[in-house]
């Protein structure tokens, strides 16, 4: 089979590779549809703390059942996605159905070998029925479940002002959820066009480029009160550690982001606020099965978030275009 392989920071090559042969427990896939992430782009550069070279990346996944264990309930020829973090089951995590944060966790493209190639073969308890969504919209539920994941750690409701810091892919995952609780949200990035697509496509409230003058802006639009849930989705420390600036008392801080520095908070604003901490790591079945209900109520503008393609065989020379920012990429599709 062809497989796309990152074999060291900043080389892609197409390669030949045996088919994958499975076990007894796992499903055969045909893969179809490979959405690039932002993890995908840090493993390219380099910049990702928990991988080893080479890698075949790829964990948002979409394809066909080519054969399936009797009595998963899968058959030949449907169209399924991958949830792709493969958890022990045995671990103190596992037992409390937190399977997200497995201590012995491995993520298909991370860990282990993942899905930019034709073939993979994948637990069958990974593999789900895509039920008449598209293989786009398949390959698009794993990104958006991270960021339903984050607003349900936050336990947004109607009732809630949200501020999602930072809108890539995985916070307009978070906006998007957000909304779908019926929440009053802001949005806050760098770049305009990612504040224009918030506003235009996925319902966001108000946009605020970040400057010296935000928490002015952001008190004068709260009256002063701020935001029941701050969420990071920028990968910046900086932007971080200033977040919590923007929370309201009894507020909850939603970190998605992951960076390898420590992040430090004034202890004094931390504790007049009596602030809720909380990390959000992957996400969960029901965070899956949440966003495709979503899908199928017609609440995720999948359209607008495809913003570019590729079939595997362009797929190394695409990469170096999807990096720059000025390519304008949401979601990218690698196609088989």
């Amino acid at each position: 089979m062809k497989a796309l392989v990152c074999e060291a920071p900043g080389r892609l090559a197409l390669t030949d590779r045996p088919d994958p042969r499975p076990s007894a427990d796992e499903v055969l896939l045909h893969i179809r549809r490979i959405g690039v992430c932002g993890t995908d782009f840090h493993i390219l550069k380099g910049l990702h703390p928990f991988l080893a070279y080479p890698r075949v990346m790829g964990h948002e996944l979409a394809g066909e059942v080519v054969a399936s264990p009797a009595g998963s309930g899968l058959t030949t020829g449907q169209l399924v996605y991958v949830v792709p973090y493969l958890a022990c089951g045995i671990c103190r995590a596992c037992r409390l159905g937190r399977q997200n944060c497995c201590v012995r966790i491995s993520v298909l493209g991370v860990h282990q070998d993942g899905g930019m190639a034709e073939f993979l073969a994948v637990p069958a308890r990974n593999v789900v029925p895509l039920d008449g969504l598209s293989l786009d919209e398949g390959a698009m539920i794993e990104f958006l479940a991270i960021g339903a994941h984050g607003i349900r750690r936050g336990a947004v409701g109607a009732e809630d002002r949200v501020l999602v810091v930072g809108a890539g892919p995985i916070g307009i995952a978070a906006i998007l959820a957000a909304k779908a609780r019926g929440a009053h949200v802001t949005a806050m990035d760098m770049r305009q066009d990612r504040l224009d697509l918030a506003r235009s496509a996925l319902g966001a409230d108000e946009v605020l480029v970040p400057g010296p003058e935000a928490e002015a802006v952001l008190a004068e639009a709260t009256h002063g009160e701020f935001f029941d849930v701050v969420v990071d989705a920028t990968g910046n420390v900086g932007a971080m550690r200033r977040g919590l600036g923007f929370l309201a008392h009894a507020g909850r801080y939603v970190l998605l982001s992951v960076v390898q520095e420590e992040i430090g908070f004034a202890d004094p604003e931390f504790h007049k606020r009596e602030t809720t901490l909380l990390a959000s790591r992957n996400a969960l079945p029901e965070d899956f099965a949440e966003v495709v209900r979503w899908m199928r109520a017609g609440q995720i503008p999948t359209a607008a978030l495809r913003t570019h393609h590729a079939p595997l065989a362009a797929a190394a020379d695409a990469f170096s275009g999807w990096l720059r920012p000025e390519t304008g990429v949401i979601k990218a599709m690698i196609e088989v």
